[in-house]
Protein backbone atom coordinates (compact mmCIF):
# COMPACT_ATOMS: atom_id res chain seq x y z
CA UNK A 1 0.00 0.00 0.00
CA UNK A 2 2.96 2.00 0.96
CA UNK A 3 3.92 1.54 -2.94
CA UNK A 4 1.02 2.69 -4.43
CA UNK A 5 0.72 5.87 -2.64
CA UNK A 6 4.32 6.35 -3.84
CA UNK A 7 2.91 5.54 -7.59
CA UNK A 8 -0.44 7.88 -6.96
CA UNK A 9 1.57 11.11 -6.13
CA UNK A 10 3.27 11.16 -8.99
CA UNK A 11 0.06 12.31 -10.89
CA UNK A 12 -0.36 15.09 -8.21
CA UNK A 13 -1.63 17.95 -10.35
CA UNK A 14 -2.50 16.43 -13.22
CA UNK A 15 -5.38 14.16 -12.44
CA UNK A 16 -7.78 16.82 -10.71
CA UNK A 17 -10.71 17.13 -10.25
CA UNK A 18 -10.76 13.42 -9.63
CA UNK A 19 -8.63 11.35 -6.83
CA UNK A 20 -4.47 10.43 -6.97
CA UNK A 21 -4.29 6.42 -7.12
CA UNK A 22 -1.80 3.80 -7.36
CA UNK A 23 -2.07 0.23 -7.79
CA UNK A 24 0.16 -2.52 -7.50
CA UNK A 25 -0.19 -6.24 -8.35
CA UNK A 26 1.49 -9.19 -6.37
CA UNK A 27 1.98 -12.61 -7.66
CA UNK A 28 4.23 -15.61 -7.19
CA UNK A 29 5.98 -13.22 -3.96
CA UNK A 30 6.84 -10.60 -6.42
CA UNK A 31 5.22 -7.85 -8.12
CA UNK A 32 4.15 -8.27 -11.37
CA UNK A 33 2.07 -5.10 -12.28
CA UNK A 34 1.94 -1.33 -11.29
CA UNK A 35 0.36 1.45 -12.32
CA UNK A 36 -1.35 5.32 -11.25
CA UNK A 37 -4.25 7.27 -12.64
CA UNK A 38 -1.55 9.74 -14.42
CA UNK A 39 -4.20 12.55 -15.98
CA UNK A 40 -7.54 13.63 -16.04
CA UNK A 41 -9.84 11.47 -18.10
CA UNK A 42 -6.77 9.04 -18.84
CA UNK A 43 -7.32 5.58 -17.94
CA UNK A 44 -7.62 4.71 -13.84
CA UNK A 45 -5.00 3.37 -11.85
CA UNK A 46 -6.34 0.09 -11.99
CA UNK A 47 -5.66 -0.30 -15.89
CA UNK A 48 -2.30 0.91 -15.94
CA UNK A 49 -1.52 -1.52 -13.20
CA UNK A 50 -3.24 -4.60 -14.96
CA UNK A 51 -1.96 -3.50 -18.70
CA UNK A 52 1.47 -3.18 -17.11
CA UNK A 53 1.67 -7.00 -16.52
CA UNK A 54 4.09 -9.08 -19.18
CA UNK A 55 2.49 -11.59 -21.41
CA UNK A 56 4.31 -14.21 -19.22
CA UNK A 57 3.12 -13.15 -16.14
CA UNK A 58 -0.93 -12.68 -17.19
CA UNK A 59 -1.35 -15.97 -16.01
CA UNK A 60 -0.75 -15.14 -12.64
CA UNK A 61 -3.64 -12.99 -12.26
CA UNK A 62 -5.68 -15.58 -11.07
CA UNK A 63 -3.85 -15.81 -8.16
CA UNK A 64 -2.83 -12.82 -7.94
CA UNK A 65 -3.71 -9.76 -4.90
CA UNK A 66 -4.64 -6.06 -6.27
CA UNK A 67 -3.50 -3.72 -4.02
CA UNK A 68 -5.31 -0.18 -4.55
CA UNK A 69 -5.01 3.06 -2.31
CA UNK A 70 -8.59 4.17 -3.24
CA UNK A 71 -12.19 2.33 -3.96
CA UNK A 72 -12.58 1.02 -7.31
CA UNK A 73 -15.14 2.67 -9.57
CA UNK A 74 -18.31 0.88 -10.17
CA UNK A 75 -19.80 3.66 -12.76
CA UNK A 76 -19.41 4.53 -16.25
CA UNK A 77 -17.40 7.69 -16.35
CA UNK A 78 -14.58 9.01 -18.66
CA UNK A 79 -13.87 5.38 -18.31
CA UNK A 80 -15.56 2.01 -17.57
CA UNK A 81 -16.07 0.38 -14.06
CA UNK A 82 -12.88 -0.60 -12.59
CA UNK A 83 -14.68 -2.83 -10.55
CA UNK A 84 -15.67 -4.89 -13.54
CA UNK A 85 -11.60 -5.09 -14.92
CA UNK A 86 -10.71 -6.74 -11.92
CA UNK A 87 -13.47 -9.32 -12.09
CA UNK A 88 -12.99 -9.96 -15.72
CA UNK A 89 -9.40 -10.92 -15.03
CA UNK A 90 -10.48 -12.88 -11.79
CA UNK A 91 -8.02 -11.51 -9.48
CA UNK A 92 -9.06 -13.32 -6.56
CA UNK A 93 -8.05 -10.98 -3.78
CA UNK A 94 -8.41 -7.03 -3.57
CA UNK A 95 -6.86 -4.62 -0.81
CA UNK A 96 -8.43 -0.93 -0.94
CA UNK A 97 -6.56 1.65 1.04
CA UNK A 98 -9.74 3.47 1.68
CA UNK A 99 -13.29 3.87 0.59
CA UNK A 100 -14.23 6.45 -2.24
CA UNK A 101 -17.11 8.98 -1.11
CA UNK A 102 -17.44 10.12 -4.30
CA UNK A 103 -21.83 9.70 -4.58
CA UNK A 104 -20.81 7.27 -8.30
CA UNK A 105 -18.87 5.02 -6.14
CA UNK A 106 -19.25 5.16 -2.45
CA UNK A 107 -19.13 1.38 -1.32
CA UNK A 108 -20.68 0.16 -4.50
CA UNK A 109 -17.09 -0.75 -6.06
CA UNK A 110 -16.69 -2.61 -3.11
CA UNK A 111 -20.17 -4.48 -2.92
CA UNK A 112 -19.70 -5.40 -6.71
CA UNK A 113 -16.37 -7.21 -5.97
CA UNK A 114 -17.48 -8.80 -3.21
CA UNK A 115 -20.29 -9.97 -5.17
CA UNK A 116 -18.30 -11.64 -7.71
CA UNK A 117 -16.63 -13.68 -4.74
CA UNK A 118 -13.06 -11.90 -4.52
CA UNK A 119 -11.94 -11.25 -1.19
CA UNK A 120 -11.93 -7.25 -0.29
CA UNK A 121 -10.15 -6.01 2.46
CA UNK A 122 -10.39 -2.28 3.16
CA UNK A 123 -8.64 0.28 5.45
CA UNK A 124 -5.47 -0.52 5.33
CA UNK A 125 -3.67 2.44 6.01
CA UNK A 126 -6.39 4.34 5.80
CA UNK A 127 -5.46 7.47 7.52
CA UNK A 128 -2.50 7.96 4.72
CA UNK A 129 -4.84 7.11 1.80
CA UNK A 130 -6.88 9.93 3.20
CA UNK A 131 -4.08 12.30 3.47
CA UNK A 132 -3.16 11.90 0.19
CA UNK A 133 -6.05 12.98 -1.13
CA UNK A 134 -7.56 15.00 1.36
CA UNK A 135 -8.80 17.55 -1.00
CA UNK A 136 -11.32 14.98 -2.45
CA UNK A 137 -12.47 13.95 0.74
CA UNK A 138 -13.00 17.27 1.95
CA UNK A 139 -15.06 18.28 -1.33
CA UNK A 140 -17.21 14.92 -0.94
CA UNK A 141 -17.65 15.03 2.48
CA UNK A 142 -18.30 18.46 3.59
CA UNK A 143 -19.20 19.91 1.07
CA UNK A 144 -16.61 22.96 0.07
CA UNK A 145 -13.43 23.35 -0.75
CA UNK A 146 -10.09 22.25 1.10
CA UNK A 147 -8.86 25.66 2.48
CA UNK A 148 -5.40 26.51 2.67
CA UNK A 149 -4.15 29.89 4.25
CA UNK A 150 -0.75 31.34 3.30
CA UNK A 151 0.88 34.54 4.43
CA UNK A 152 4.52 36.31 4.80
CA UNK A 153 5.46 38.11 7.81
CA UNK A 154 8.04 40.10 9.10
CA UNK A 155 9.44 38.56 13.13
CA UNK A 156 6.93 41.74 14.10
CA UNK A 157 3.99 40.50 12.64
CA UNK A 158 3.11 42.70 10.26
CA UNK A 159 2.27 41.51 6.13
CA UNK A 160 2.54 44.45 4.45
CA UNK A 161 2.50 48.55 4.34
CA UNK A 162 -1.11 50.38 3.04
CA UNK A 163 -1.02 51.46 -0.30
CA UNK A 164 2.93 50.28 -1.03
CA UNK A 165 3.54 46.99 -2.18
CA UNK A 166 6.55 45.00 0.52
CA UNK A 167 8.04 41.95 -1.07
CA UNK A 168 8.92 39.67 2.41
CA UNK A 169 9.79 36.07 1.14
CA UNK A 170 12.48 35.72 -1.00
CA UNK A 171 12.93 34.39 -4.32
CA UNK A 172 13.58 30.57 -3.23
CA UNK A 173 10.06 30.88 -1.34
CA UNK A 174 8.70 32.77 -3.77
CA UNK A 175 9.25 30.01 -6.52
CA UNK A 176 7.87 27.70 -3.66
CA UNK A 177 4.71 29.50 -3.53
CA UNK A 178 4.13 29.10 -7.02
CA UNK A 179 4.50 25.16 -6.94
CA UNK A 180 1.91 25.27 -4.30
CA UNK A 181 -0.66 27.67 -6.66
CA UNK A 182 -0.06 24.64 -9.82
CA UNK A 183 -1.33 21.94 -6.61
CA UNK A 184 -4.69 23.82 -5.94
CA UNK A 185 -7.71 24.25 -7.81
CA UNK A 186 -8.15 27.81 -7.14
CA UNK A 187 -6.71 31.63 -5.23
CA UNK A 188 -8.32 33.70 -4.05
CA UNK A 189 -7.57 37.49 -2.12
CA UNK A 190 -9.81 40.14 -1.19
CA UNK A 191 -10.36 42.97 -3.26
CA UNK A 192 -8.13 45.09 -1.11
CA UNK A 193 -5.32 42.94 -2.03
CA UNK A 194 -5.96 43.51 -5.76
CA UNK A 195 -6.39 47.48 -5.40
CA UNK A 196 -2.80 47.46 -3.21
CA UNK A 197 -0.62 44.75 -4.86
CA UNK A 198 -1.91 44.43 -8.26
CA UNK A 199 -1.00 40.55 -8.40
CA UNK A 200 -0.99 38.30 -11.49
CA UNK A 201 -1.92 35.65 -9.46
CA UNK A 202 -0.45 32.94 -11.69
CA UNK A 203 2.14 30.30 -11.30
CA UNK A 204 4.58 31.61 -13.52
CA UNK A 205 8.06 30.57 -11.73
CA UNK A 206 6.92 26.86 -11.91
CA UNK A 207 5.98 24.83 -14.74
CA UNK A 208 2.13 23.26 -14.37
CA UNK A 209 -1.15 24.57 -14.29
CA UNK A 210 -2.64 28.08 -12.97
CA UNK A 211 -5.26 27.59 -10.36
CA UNK A 212 -8.84 29.56 -11.40
CA UNK A 213 -8.19 33.01 -9.76
CA UNK A 214 -11.03 34.07 -7.28
CA UNK A 215 -11.40 37.94 -6.71
CA UNK A 216 -13.83 38.75 -3.50
CA UNK A 217 -15.92 42.35 -4.61
CA UNK A 218 -19.24 42.18 -3.02
CA UNK A 219 -20.02 45.58 -4.37
CA UNK A 220 -18.33 45.63 -7.81
CA UNK A 221 -16.34 48.26 -7.02
CA UNK A 222 -13.04 47.54 -8.93
CA UNK A 223 -13.14 47.26 -12.55
CA UNK A 224 -11.35 44.69 -14.69
CA UNK A 225 -8.02 47.17 -15.63
CA UNK A 226 -5.66 45.10 -13.50
CA UNK A 227 -3.05 42.84 -14.66
CA UNK A 228 -4.69 39.68 -13.60
CA UNK A 229 -7.80 40.14 -16.17
CA UNK A 230 -4.89 40.69 -18.78
CA UNK A 231 -3.81 36.98 -18.30
CA UNK A 232 -5.40 34.04 -19.94
CA UNK A 233 -7.00 31.13 -17.87
CA UNK A 234 -10.13 32.01 -15.77
CA UNK A 235 -11.36 34.46 -13.73
CA UNK A 236 -14.54 34.15 -10.39
CA UNK A 237 -15.43 37.57 -9.35
CA UNK A 238 -17.44 36.69 -6.21
CA UNK A 239 -20.06 39.41 -5.63
CA UNK A 240 -23.74 40.17 -3.99
CA UNK A 241 -24.75 41.96 -7.45
CA UNK A 242 -24.87 39.65 -10.15
CA UNK A 243 -24.07 36.04 -11.63
CA UNK A 244 -22.49 36.94 -15.50
CA UNK A 245 -20.07 35.32 -17.92
CA UNK A 246 -17.85 37.76 -19.48
CA UNK A 247 -14.97 35.93 -21.90
CA UNK A 248 -12.79 34.52 -19.33
CA UNK A 249 -14.32 36.35 -15.91
CA UNK A 250 -17.25 34.43 -14.35
CA UNK A 251 -19.32 36.75 -12.08
CA UNK A 252 -20.75 34.69 -9.18
CA UNK A 253 -23.11 35.75 -7.02
CA UNK A 254 -22.45 34.86 -3.73
CA UNK A 255 -25.51 33.90 -0.94
CA UNK A 256 -25.83 37.27 1.66
CA UNK A 257 -27.78 35.31 4.31
CA UNK A 258 -24.43 33.44 5.37
CA UNK A 259 -21.51 34.37 6.79
CA UNK A 260 -18.45 35.23 4.07
CA UNK A 261 -16.62 32.70 4.49
CA UNK A 262 -19.14 30.42 4.37
CA UNK A 263 -20.86 32.25 1.22
CA UNK A 264 -17.48 32.15 -0.70
CA UNK A 265 -16.76 28.26 0.06
CA UNK A 266 -20.47 27.51 -0.63
CA UNK A 267 -20.03 29.90 -3.80
CA UNK A 268 -16.44 27.92 -4.69
CA UNK A 269 -18.36 24.77 -4.39
CA UNK A 270 -20.92 25.57 -7.15
CA UNK A 271 -18.34 26.06 -8.72
CA UNK A 272 -16.52 22.51 -8.80
CA UNK A 273 -13.53 23.82 -7.23
CA UNK A 274 -12.25 21.16 -5.05
CA UNK A 275 -9.00 23.60 -3.14
CA UNK A 276 -8.18 27.20 -2.62
CA UNK A 277 -5.19 28.79 -1.58
CA UNK A 278 -5.99 32.46 0.12
CA UNK A 279 -3.09 34.49 0.02
CA UNK A 280 -5.07 37.77 1.07
CA UNK A 281 -5.29 40.17 2.44
CA UNK A 282 -5.15 40.11 6.23
CA UNK A 283 -8.99 40.58 6.89
CA UNK A 284 -9.95 38.04 4.27
CA UNK A 285 -7.53 35.69 6.43
CA UNK A 286 -8.63 36.31 9.93
CA UNK A 287 -12.41 36.12 8.53
CA UNK A 288 -11.51 32.34 7.85
CA UNK A 289 -9.64 31.59 11.12
CA UNK A 290 -12.46 33.09 12.89
CA UNK A 291 -14.99 30.86 11.25
CA UNK A 292 -13.48 27.98 11.95
CA UNK A 293 -13.26 27.51 8.22
CA UNK A 294 -10.06 26.32 7.21
CA UNK A 295 -7.85 23.21 6.88
CA UNK A 296 -3.98 24.39 6.53
CA UNK A 297 -2.27 27.21 6.75
CA UNK A 298 1.78 28.03 5.88
CA UNK A 299 3.35 30.98 7.14
CA UNK A 300 6.33 32.71 5.87
CA UNK A 301 8.44 34.66 8.71
CA UNK A 302 11.04 36.68 7.30
CA UNK A 303 14.07 39.02 8.91
CA UNK A 304 12.68 42.16 6.62
CA UNK A 305 12.41 44.90 9.28
CA UNK A 306 9.13 46.57 9.63
CA UNK A 307 8.16 48.82 12.79
CA UNK A 308 4.26 49.81 11.26
CA UNK A 309 1.96 48.39 8.95
CA UNK A 310 -1.00 46.02 8.29
CA UNK A 311 -0.86 43.29 11.28
CA UNK A 312 -0.77 39.82 10.27
CA UNK A 313 -3.53 37.29 11.32
CA UNK A 314 -3.52 35.98 14.45
CA UNK A 315 -4.23 32.39 14.08
CA UNK A 316 -5.55 29.91 16.58
CA UNK A 317 -6.98 26.30 17.19
CA UNK A 318 -3.81 25.65 15.14
CA UNK A 319 -1.35 22.68 15.22
CA UNK A 320 2.26 23.31 14.25
CA UNK A 321 2.96 19.98 11.81
CA UNK A 322 5.96 21.03 10.66
CA UNK A 323 9.05 24.13 10.57
CA UNK A 324 12.15 24.33 8.15
CA UNK A 325 14.22 27.28 7.09
CA UNK A 326 15.04 28.21 3.78
CA UNK A 327 18.14 31.21 3.45
CA UNK A 328 16.06 34.18 5.88
CA UNK A 329 12.81 32.98 5.68
CA UNK A 330 11.13 30.65 8.10
CA UNK A 331 8.38 28.51 6.66
CA UNK A 332 5.81 27.22 9.49
CA UNK A 333 3.04 24.75 8.82
CA UNK A 334 -0.12 24.25 10.55
CA UNK A 335 -3.42 22.18 10.36
CA UNK A 336 -6.40 23.23 12.37
CA UNK A 337 -6.72 21.73 15.43
CA UNK A 338 -10.07 20.05 15.63
CA UNK A 339 -10.07 18.84 19.29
Amino acid sequence: MQRCLQLATKAAGNVAPNPMVGAVLVAAGRIIGEGYHAYYGGPHAEVNCINSVKPEDVLLLKAATLYVSLEPCAHFGKTPPCADLIIKHEIPKVVIGCADPFEAVNGKGIDRLKAAGINVIVNVLEDACRALNRRFFCFHEQQRPYVILKWAQTTTGFIGSTGQRIFISNNITNRLVHKWRTEEAAILIGKNTLLNDDPLLTARLWAGVNPVRVIVDKELHLGTHFSLFKQPGKIVVLNSIKDEAVENICYKKINNEVALPQAILQALYEQKLQSVLVEGGAVTHQSFIQAGLWDEARVITSDVVMDAGTQAPFLYHAQKETEFEIDDNLLTFYKRDLH
